[in-house]
């Protein structure tokens, strides 16, 4: 029989953390095809390639940031409710 534990255990292993690393890859690739474009467009003088290569690299961060903040929360949920520090 299972438990509430093993159940979220395994929702957690199985579904959060695979979807939480790729998330971490996407908003990484954004990031850096953000420096690709301000530095290749940048490079040519065209500004408004500039303007959107910023855009794209703080849209990037953000999403490190919030993915970041998703990680240490699930982490924290896990370690409150379930005492496991590798829930």
């Amino acid at each position: 029989m299972q438990t509430v534990n093993d159940l979220v255990q395994k929702i957690q292993t199985g579904i959060l953390n695979p979807l939480i690393g790729i998330l971490f890859v996407l908003a990484t690739i954004v990031f850096l095809w953000g420096i690709i474009q301000y530095v290749i467009m940048g490079g040519q003088g065209n500004e408004a390639a500039m303007k959107q290569g910023r855009k794209v690299m703080i849209w990037g961060i953000i999403g490190l940031f919030v993915m970041s903040a998703a990680w240490g929360i699930v982490s924290m949920l896990c370690q409150f409710f379930f005492n496991s520090p590798n829930c």
